[in-house]
């Protein structure tokens, strides 16, 4: 894919999941390392915020979209449909005739012959 600047950034997105991100690893730090100083790695946390959205940035410029939750399960629900498209193929696929017969399936006429039996 080639860089293309008239495509969409989700800015929003990428600003909720940041967040999100954050929440959950301060949240993991202040419980497990409340004795030590976490001032650091909350610095840490809050620099990683640039470098995510600049890495989102460039790589919804290079044309990469990620799925969403609800993306992801829509292929469930067409996946269900297909199968009822199946079931109704079926009935075509039973209407049709069989293949053609080849050198090796020809009905049971390339049989080898038997050897004749000596009396």
């Amino acid at each position: 894919m080639r860089w293309d600047s008239s495509r969409p950034v989700p800015w929003q997105r990428l600003m909720r999941e940041w967040l999100i991100y954050v929440a959950i690893m301060a949240a993991l730090l202040a419980v497990f390392f409340r004795d030590a100083g976490i001032v650091g790695a909350l610095a840490g946390l809050l620099v990683s915020g640039p470098l995510y959205l600049l890495f989102g940035f460039v790589m919804a410029k290079l044309g990469y979209q990620r799925k969403s939750l609800k993306e992801m399960r829509t292929p469930q629900a067409s996946s269900k449909k297909s199968k009822q498209d199946k079931d109704e193929s079926d009935d075509d696929a039973s209407a049709r005739r069989p293949p053609a017969p080849t050198k090796r399936t020809s009905g049971g006429g390339n049989r080898p012959k038997s050897k004749s039996r000596r009396r």
